[in-house]
């Protein structure tokens, strides 16, 4: 099976002498597309480190990350934020929904915001497909959180990225509508052909998914 993400002796240190933190010390990991795959750890293990520099939204103290056949190192940090825009869908817990913004809009946003044209009929297969097709020409304050990660998934999804994110997506949602949220996620990633990496501190969750991949103190264990 192909690798999407590849990483080589991947390390980010903090500090230095006494205070040096190895928030990860030499991780190599390969990661399936296709594949949905959790990442669990206590906190501060290095969980939100990993996939912050699986998405190139920071630097390794040293070793490298790949992304299919890119190298992010390579990039400057323009040409780093345009990759990311193209071929990375993020989806964090605290949502990220511009309030001033519809949904449509916020949907589009990171496309505009290339200068690309919008895919109208995939996202609306989208959007039917999350149940948020009368919620359109809303605004984020007027929905319920659970509604609000669901417009935050179609946003990563819309731009037909090869890799979605997520940081803790369900940690600010009630076990009901985290549980719509990731089973809405493991179909997505099914229907749409994306690779999903998510962090959770929740093992039901993480027990869903393809594959479970466990960080302790910045070693994959």
């Amino acid at each position: 099976m192909e690798s999407i993400v590849r990483t080589k002796n991947l390390k980010k240190y903090y500090g230095n002498g006494e205070a040096l933190v190895k928030a990860l010390d030499g991780v190599d990991l390969e990661i399936e597309r296709g594949k949905f795959t959790a990442i669990t750890g206590t906190s501060g293990s290095g969980k939100s480190t990993l996939l912050h520099m699986l998405g190139g939204l920071d630097v390794p103290t040293e070793g490298s990350v790949w992304i299919g056949e890119q190298e992010l190192s390579r990039l400057n940090s323009e040409q780093a934020a345009i990759f990311r825009r193209k071929q990375i869908g993020f989806i964090f817990q605290n949502y990220n929904l511009i309030p001033v913004l519809t949904v449509w809009e916020n949907i589009v946003f990171p496309i505009t915001l290339d200068g690309q044209k919008p895919d109208r009929k995939f996202i609306m297969e989208i959007v039917q497909f999350l149940g948020l097709d009368d919620k359109l020409e809303r605004l984020p304050n007027n929905l319920s959180g659970g509604q609000q990660q669901r417009v935050a998934i179609a946003r990563a999804l819309a731009s037909k990225p090869s890799l979605i994110l997520a940081d803790e997506p369900t940690g600010n949602l009630d076990s009901k509508t985290s549980d719509d949220v990731v089973g809405l996620l493991k179909v997505t990633s099914n229907e749409f052909h994306q690779t999903i990496v998510m962090i959770t501190h929740n093992p039901e969750i993480a027990a869903s998914a393809d594959r479970v991949i466990r960080i302790e103190d910045g070693r994959l264990v």
